[in-house]
């Protein structure tokens, strides 16, 4: 089994911290987007789209996309539980897995590639959007603060995936200039105590 990681990519780095939060350590190999390997033959070949994580199984297989390659880990893996215990736990954290991906993951990285020096010449960069992606992701981010006033995590009492979705994407939101607002005081709380766990350091 083998892990292709990127260091500098926001996904990589989710399937990291839910590696570390299991105790699974998985051989990797660093793929450096920046030089393109990403894009070269050998690579695409296990994974046609260019996009890091992979996870290659001992059969061949070859997983990309980091939510899935996280669910091997959860079924393969069931403890400590990262996805849900039971049918109303699992679809919760599914509910605001997919929130934190499609209301805040998706406007912060929207906004690094039309808008940062990294992805000019590499796609059809549009300023305007990325400016549009900007504003939504610090609105989410308020929304999100109002979300976690009644409860100490993004889906409810235990740190699940949720959370690593959401802390990768405060994270890299920085590069962009989003950023939780001092008034945050409930975003902020989160934040400190997801951060200070020994796997965000993945």
């Amino acid at each position: 089994m083998l892990l292709y990681d990127s260091k500098l990519a926001p996904n990589p780095r989710r399937v990291r911290i839910f590696l570390a939060e299991k105790g699974i350590v998985v051989p990797t190999v660093q793929v450096d987007i920046a030089r393109g390997e990403s894009r070269e033959p050998s690579f695409l070949a296990r994974n046609p789209l260019g996009g890091t994580p992979v996870l290659e199984l001992d059969d061949g297989t070859h997983l990309a996309e980091s939510v899935a390659i996280c669910r091997y880990f959860e079924e393969t893996q069931p403890e400590p539980p990262l996805m849900g215990t039971d049918a109303r736990d699992r679809a919760l954290v599914e509910m605001w897995q997919r929130r934190m991906e499609l209301e805040l993951f998706r406007w912060v990285t929207g906004c690094f590639q039309n808008t940062h020096a990294f992805f000019a010449g590499r796609i059809e960069q549009v300023p305007a959007y990325g400016e549009v992606c900007r504003k939504t992701a610090r609105d989410r981010l308020a929304w999100l603060d109002g979300e976690l006033a009644g409860r100490p995590f993004v889906a409810g009492e235990r740190y699940t995936i949720a959370d690593v979705t959401a802390l990768v994407a405060v994270d890299f939101g920085r590069v962009v200039d989003v950023r939780i607002a001092p008034e945050q005081k409930h975003l902020m709380r989160w934040y400190e105590a997801v951060s200070s766990r020994p796997s965000a350091k993945a």
